[in-house]
């Protein structure tokens, strides 16, 4: 199976990453374009366009500015990537082979790179991939990567012989992604929790388990997704019933 990921907003730049192996993002010509384009962004158009603060403004303006091809000075994706899914990755406390498993079972979709691998060196930057960033391939940035991660996908299931795309990602990144284009079919687990007399998405634990069950992957060296209905992790468990072939259903019944 492949995974896919989404990434995150906020980066860990500071604490040293636990391996030095690295690998090159493979769309870096591409980056360098949307670059070229955010670069004629002032900080209150970025503003405006991100819907971001004017201090978080400046400093990607910033970043835009100083975003090189040059990946000497940049760090793996999966250690500077630091929100709720990594933090239930927790790739730093990964076993080389865990890494390893990592580095060839998960893709994370990027707005400014597309497709990483997780020990691809990234720059820091902020681009979701719901941008409304206009380029001259269209007026998003769905348009802008077209069929091309789709494509990655594919060629990274057939390197791979895997027989299914988990899709750990967000609704916002699974888009840039054509399921009816894809080798192979999708399975999406969807994370539950019991709140006021029912079970529902709550956002923040969802992204959490998302990156358990990454990492409750890469420990367990799974390659047949099947195995993944065993997770167990923090409380979740598989609901057979409510679940279907595409969709798996993992709940838990703790008041949160």
């Amino acid at each position: 199976m492949l995974i896919v990921l989404s990434p995150a907003k906020s980066l860990d730049l500071e604490t040293p990453p636990t391996t030095e192996l690295h690998t090159t993002p493979d769309f870096l010509d591409r980056s360098s374009a949307l670059i070229d384009v955010l670069r004629h962004y002032s900080p209150p158009e970025l503003a405006s366009l991100m819907h971001l603060s004017d201090t978080l403004a400046d400093l990607n303006v910033g970043r835009y500015a100083s975003w090189s091809k040059d990946t000497s000075e940049a760090r793996q994706a999966i250690m500077a990537f630091n929100g709720d899914v990594y933090a239930g990755f927790d790739a730093r406390t990964l076993k080389p082979g865990q890494l390893d498993y990592a580095q060839h079972s998960v893709r994370i979709l990027s707005g400014l790179y597309g497709v990483l691998r997780p020990l691809d060196l990234i720059h820091p930057h902020r681009l979701e991939m719901g941008t409304k960033l206009a380029t001259p391939q269209g007026k998003d940035l769905y348009a802008f990567w077209g069929e091309t991660v789709t494509g990655a996908l594919n060629e990274a299931i057939a390197a791979k012989g895997a027989k299914v795309l988990v899709n750990l990602a967000s609704q916002e990144y699974f888009k840039s992604v054509k399921p009816k284009l894809l080798s192979v079919p999708v399975v999406t687990p969807v994370f539950e929790d019991w709140k006021g007399g029912k079970y529902k998405i709550i956002s923040f634990f969802a992204k959490r388990a998302r990156g358990l069950m990454a990492r409750y992957a890469a420990v367990k060296g799974i390659v047949d997704a099947e195995k993944l209905k065993s997770f167990k992790v923090d409380g979740y468990a598989f609901d057979k019933h409510d679940s279907d072939d595409r969709t798996w259903v993992f709940r838990r019944k703790v008041e949160v």
